[in-house]
């Protein structure tokens, strides 16, 4: 073992400095917490080049008085705890007396304050832990902390610095998330001399996220209020319909003030939404939860983004039958008329089961789904409302054959295949084509040919054709649909077929937007599509920009965040152009450091999952045959875009053994 050396103030300040301090959001953090603390009812922040150069907090709070400002620069100094038991009731955001001393150590730092007793302010700047100039100012009451070259003496540092942008954005979000744990204080950001945030600290929670994230998010929001068990929750949460995210990025939990990341929050919420929303999306939330400190404890973490609780199980339940109670009395359609009702509008009746055995049976999973993303399968007895019986028309194989007749002439989908030019669309199906086409479907021996250019704007077929296809081989013989998913075909005299058609026609589109160019992929649209997009996000898209041109996407910034699409795959419908492309924003956003090539296939697949025809969506026969000629002209193809298999074959010899016609 080496000698054993007592480290010099200067490194061991550095090595600390570590913990607290990992890029200039982590500044602000401390910087405006502190703020916070001193009881300031406005807070300006201002920051160029991402903060790398420069950062300004100002604010109009209590101010540090001249005596206690070299003090409160030294390690562990702090006006927030004074005696050991203070430590079991921490109220405020700042009290480990390490943030100050941090920032200076691996930065220049300049203090102008002035407290509520004194007439005169003081101005301190220290560089790297030492000390430059002490001396007396005017300036307003408040403190103003001015941080210039961040890291400038530990260089090893500053090279895994993201880029500006990054960095900027990340302080962006910082503040948005403070802004909203604190809607009486005015929070001003100023981004390279420009404004782009600010709240009207009026202490309206729904003011500050209408000003934070914008009108569309503020309209999806319904109210929360709880109180049980000495614990509160009140904020918002996203409407079932309007729970479209495909991550966990806009769940916000505020435990005492203090934004928090929170898994026991996090699965009281998502249980709470199990069934009122699709399975892989995600519902958003700005919940405040307000608890005695004797409860938690929030020095877990060294940025205080995780709390410990002494009882995680009525932190759950609150959390739980909060959201519960909101979602169901937001949906008066299904209230029941009857005792029941009575329960799900008086938040305080729906308590979690009293008896031993039933706690045991509902919390049984809780500490397992802390880890995990599936949640408790055993939930509360909640009241379910009743639904309306629906009758359901039985069709008799004549109806059901005039049908699809009619959905026939309805798409204008069939021409004569042996015709030199296509007909017009009013005289597209002659009741002779139709009779014809009838009866070779019959047959189960002809394959009618379809006409891209031939789709109603409203109606969309599961294959886009072309003309002069060859027709598929008089071996097969199309059998029909189940479940409105799986296509069955007598593939030849020894096998059954069995086709997923949503597989089949998504690898199609994908191997069609990678095979041609982006001029046949884009169409620009009429009307661009505005899509918000929180500031990490957004600027993931437009350090993007070209590659997403090559997908067909045509993107220019609108603001902050909020980009707007001025051309798509021609594939997608309008209503989802949106949506995809925010899972594209979170996907580059989450995936920066990967190749464009990588990005581009991502990019490709998610668009032809969603231009391609949905399990469960009903298709005439004609569509369903189109679609297995067009897989069996691409016999490559063999597993959708996400490694899920298109088909496979069950063989007549399997079939009659599970019949005991052999053995």
């Amino acid at each position: 073992m080496g000698v054993v050396n007592v480290l010099p103030k200067h490194i061991a300040e550095l090595i600390a400095a570590g913990e607290v301090i990992e890029r200039p959001s982590s500044v602000i953090k401390e910087l405006v917490e502190n703020s916070i603390d001193a009881g300031a009812k406005s807070v300006a922040v201002e920051i160029q080049r991402g903060g790398i150069t420069y950062m300004r907090v100002t604010d109009d709070g209590g101010g540090i008085e001249r005596d206690d400002i070299k003090n409160a620069f030294l390690r562990h100094a702090t006006s927030k705890i004074s005696v050991q038991d203070d430590l079991d009731a921490i109220a405020t955001l700042g009290f480990r007396g390490e943030a100050l001393a941090s920032i200076c150590a691996v930065s220049k730092v300049e203090v102008i304050t002035k407290s509520t007793k004194e007439q005169d302010g003081t101005r301190y700047v220290i560089e790297g832990g030492e000390e430059k100039s002490f001396d007396i100012t005017g300036c307003p009451q408040g403190t103003t902390i001015i941080i210039r070259d961040i890291f400038y003496n530990v260089p090893a540092r500053m090279k895994f610095l993201k880029k500006d942008a990054s960095e900027g954005s990340s302080i962006y979000v910082l503040l948005e998330r403070m802004a909203l744990s604190h809607p009486e204080i005015c929070f001003t950001f100023i981004r390279d001399r420009k404004k782009i945030m600010k709240t009207q600290g009026d202490g309206n929670l729904e003011n500050a996220i209408f000003q934070v994230f914008g009108k569309d998010f503020h309209d999806s929001l319904i109210p929360v209020s709880y109180n049980r068990n000495n614990i509160t929750v009140s904020g918002f949460i996203t409407k079932p319909a309007s729970s479209v995210k495909a991550n966990r990025t806009m769940q916000m939990f505020y435990i005492n003030g203090r934004y928090v990341r929170s898994k026991t929050a996090a699965a009281a919420l998502e249980q709470a939404y199990k069934g009122s929303i699709m399975v892989g999306k995600y519902p958003s939330c700005v919940l405040l939860i307000g608890m005695h400190c004797s409860m938690l404890d929030v020095n877990v973490h060294p940025a205080k983004l995780e709390v410990r609780f002494t009882n995680e199980r009525p932190v759950f339940d609150s959390v739980y039958y909060a959201v519960k109670n909101a979602i169901m009395n937001f949906d008066t359609r299904n209230a029941v008329k009857n005792a029941e009702e009575i329960r799900v509008k008086n938040p305080a009746l729906l308590i979690p089961p009293t008896d031993r055995a039933s706690q045991l049976n509902f919390y049984s999973k809780v500490r397992q789904d802390m880890n995990s993303s599936e949640y408790i399968d055993d939930e509360p007895v909640i009241v379910v409302p009743k639904v309306r019986d629906i009758d359901y028309a039985i069709l008799t194989d004549e109806q059901d054959t005039e049908a699809a007749d009619t959905a026939v002439q309805k798409t204008k989908l069939v021409y004569d295949y042996n015709s030199d030019s296509k007909p017009d669309r009013k005289d597209s199906t002659t009741k002779e084509d139709t009779a014809e086409m009838q009866a070779a479907v019959d047959t189960e021996e002809i394959v009618p040919d379809f006409s891209n250019d031939e789709v109603k704007e409203e109606e969309t077929p599961v294959a886009d054709t072309e003309a002069g296809y060859d027709e598929m081989p008089a071996a097969i013989k199309y059998i029909g649909e189940v479940f409105n998913t799986y296509i069955i075909l007598e593939y030849d005299s020894d096998r059954l077929m069995f086709i997923d058609k949503h597989a089949a026609h998504e690898r199609l589109i994908y191997e069609r937007l990678k095979r041609e160019d982006r001029g046949k992929n884009a169409q620009f649209l009429l009307s661009p599509v505005s899509v918000t997009l929180d500031a990490e996000e957004c600027q993931a898209v437009l350090e993007n920009k070209d590659m997403l041109s090559e997908t067909g996407f045509d993107v220019d910034g609108f603001g902050e965040k909020t980009v707007l699409i001025r051309s798509a795959p021609v594939m997608l419908q309008n209503e989802d152009i949106s949506e995809s492309f925010s899972e594209i924003a979170d996907y580059l956003c989450r995936h920066k450091k990967l190749r464009i090539s990588e990005k581009m296939e991502w990019i490709y697949a998610n668009t032809a999952c969603r231009a391609a025809v949905k399990a469960g969506n009903i298709n005439s026969r004609e569509e369903l045959i189109e679609l297995v000629r067009r897989l069996e002209e691409n016999r490559e193809v063999r597993y959708c875009p996400h490694g899920r298999p298109i088909y496979f074959f069950v063989t007549k010899r399997e079939i009659e053994k599970s019949f005991g016609r052999i053995q």
